[in-house]
């Protein structure tokens, strides 16, 4: 006698289920608290997803073409010093900036590496953590160089 064939049953969409799926797939890196439409999600995006990179570099292109460099003044957290983005833009615009914006981007690179320590980098890996505690260090030496080139 030939076994019954098993035939499962049509299941009903989840909708709750597919909407989650969903804001996650556009959010991109998903487990980094990246919210929908927020402009610099990028900068909380640590990953090395292609996803992430790309927000990355959105937001690393819109420092550079900010004239206002109004972000240089804006306080960021674990994940951000993690991302990088900020302290490579501060390197990278070092020669532009004013005597207080170098002044303010060195005392935020000398707070890395505090800011990182003590548990405060839930959801970060250990490498993820040195490595941005090393980019911290580095980029506080570049502007203190160029602090002390042109600012007295």
């Amino acid at each position: 006698m030939p076994s019954p064939k098993y035939e499962p049953r049509p299941r009903k969409p989840n909708t709750s289920l597919a909407l989650v799926l969903a804001t996650l797939a556009l959010g991109g890196c998903a487990g980094n608290e990246a919210a929908l439409g927020d402009p610099a999600r990028g900068l909380k995006c640590v990953d090395d997803s292609n996803v992430c990179i790309s927000q990355r570099k959105m937001v690393y292109d819109s420092y550079m073409a900010d004239p206002s460099r109004a972000w240089v003044k804006q306080q960021p957290g674990p994940h951000e010093y993690a991302s990088g983005v900020r302290l490579m833009a501060l390197s990278k615009k070092r020669k532009e900036l004013t005597c207080s914006e170098l002044a303010h981007g060195k005392a935020e690179a000398d707070r890395g590496p505090a800011a990182l320590s003590g548990g405060a980098y839930i959801g970060l890996t250990s490498g993820q953590v040195a490595r941005a505690a090393m980019l911290s260090r580095e980029v506080s030496r570049e502007l203190a160089q160029e602090i002390a080139r042109r600012c007295r």
